[in-house]
């Protein structure tokens, strides 16, 4: 897949999901690197970067796209030539890629502790980090997950069918019927999009379903790599929340019908009970004081 191609499937989302997109982000750069014809350093840095903003520049709400971008671009300055240069991004880039899939095998192994043989959990979207702990719970547990639909473009559908292929019972309710899916549900996971000290950011409806799971006392588990953390969020700076065309919800609406799709709304740190990471299970605010501790590349 070239760059371009891969800048536009994200951006149209082709490629969804926030580790899918950091993955391919993070494969697109070394790739634009290596392919630079650039002649000096500061050329080929000035291409990096080029590439790097065009890429940011396709899905706002990603902070993990960031995070890695920046890793990244951070590296290939280190180099001193061309090739010292390439040879940066392509080792960082790797390096990325190593980093996530060990957390993301750390957190399937937390996360699935806090399910309970017996129980019914209950997702909205698709997290391939929830699916991965879903899985890797039923290797010993027997339990039913009940997930919402996730309008307008339907990722709950994806959720559904993953767990049905891995024979995890599941039941498939129409987003606007979560009350009936949360008041059986014993517990609540969902991934993230972004993490601030503010809020954690996740697809549109889970601050609502979260705002009901508090209601009927269902523990909310936030599943995510600590990347995802906006780190310039401790500043102030909030996360810009993606607003996506209305024809995906309502493709020939009438005329002087506004239709308002947000892809993704801020769940209160309240609301969440705590955030499962590859740094362990932790409360929100004290999540934030050890990806400070793990990772202060980040800021």
């Amino acid at each position: 897949m070239d760059f371009n191609s891969t800048c536009r499937k994200i951006k149209e989302l082709k490629i969804q999901g926030a580790t899918n997109v950091a993955v391919a982000a993070v494969e697109a750069l070394a790739s634009a690197a290596l392919k630079s014809k650039a002649k000096n350093s500061k050329k080929l840095l000035e291409d990096i970067a080029s590439a790097r903003k065009k890429l940011l520049a396709t899905r706002p709400t990603e902070p993990m796209m960031r995070n890695f971008l920046n890793f990244m671009y951070a590296r290939a300055m280190t180099g001193n030539d061309v090739k010292d240069i390439k040879a940066e991004a392509k080792r960082a880039a790797k390096e990325s890629l190593m980093m996530k899939a060990a957390a993301k095998q750390a957190i399937v192994r937390i996360g699935a502790g806090l399910i309970e043989d017996g129980s019914i959990v209950y997702t909205h979207c698709h997290s391939s980090t929830v699916t991965g702990i879903l899985k890797e719970a039923a290797k010993t547990k027997k339990f039913e997950v009940y997930n919402t639909e996730t309008r307008p473009l339907f990722q709950g559908r994806i959720t559904a069918k993953e767990l049905a292929k891995a024979k995890i019972p599941v039941t498939h309710f129409i987003d606007s019927a979560a009350k009936l899916a949360l008041k059986k549900a014993d517990v609540m996971l969902i991934g993230a999009d972004a993490i601030t000290p503010m809020g954690i950011y996740n697809k549109i409806g889970s601050g609502l379903f979260a705002e009901l799971a508090r209601k009927y006392d269902t523990p909310v588990y936030v599943c995510s790599v600590s990347w995802k953390f906006n780190p310039s969020s401790i500043f102030g700076q909030d996360e810009v929340i993606e607003e996506r065309s209305g024809k995906e919800v309502w493709k020939d609406a009438p005329k002087n019908v506004i239709v308002k799709n947000y892809a993704f709304e801020k769940v209160d740190p309240d609301l969440v009970s705590a955030i499962v990471s590859e740094l362990g299970v932790y409360q929100p605010e004290s999540f934030v004081e050890e990806v400070k501790k793990k990772y202060p590349w980040m800021f």
